[in-house]
């Protein structure tokens, strides 16, 4: 573990300011959840919360379903990172940082069909108001997205959002 040299005293309510850099560092934006544990030498670990990690194996059972049916690639992200991946895609790998485009998405919470050099689609998954994420249908070679798998990956995104707020 790396020290990052920073000494913070704890407040009268038990409170520490966790420093613009290591805020920065984690991405860590105001009013996220961020999870704490205690090692068993005592020491303090941060880690930024993700609901959709928590439904990692079902979010995979989910996109592996959804992949055979319709052949397209699936992709699931959380704020941050590619969570699970159902078929063929070079463009993703889990535990890859989320692209640009797909934070963009989280951030306006607006489904959005993308045609570049492959046809997606890329859905928010938004939970008790926050975007939690995205899930993308990538289409199969030489096809393209259309107006159901747009449908599929809205009612995909929706049905794990349903699961993060239970």
């Amino acid at each position: 573990m790396k020290a990052a040299g920073i000494v913070r005293r704890i407040d009268d309510l038990g409170r520490i300011v966790i420093p613009k850099e290591v805020r920065n560092n984690l991405r860590l934006r105001e009013g996220e959840p961020v999870e704490i544990f205690v090692d068993r030498h005592g020491e303090v670990i941060l880690k930024k919360y993700s609901p959709i990690e928590q439904l990692k194996q079902f979010s995979q059972e989910y996109a592996d379903v959804l992949h055979s049916t319709t052949g397209h690639s699936v992709v699931i992200t959380d704020r941050d990172f590619v969570i699970s991946i159902a078929g063929q895609t070079n463009e993703y790998n889990v535990g890859d940082p989320i692209k640009p485009e797909v934070e963009e998405v989280a951030n306006n919470k607006r489904t959005t069909w993308v045609n570049n050099e492959k046809s997606q689609v890329i859905a928010p998954i938004i939970a008790q108001g926050d975007s939690m994420g995205t899930f993308i249908v990538i289409a199969a070679e030489g096809k393209t997205i259309s107006e159901t798998e747009i449908k599929l990956a809205d009612t995909a995104a929706k049905f794990l959002a349903k699961n993060i707020e239970e």
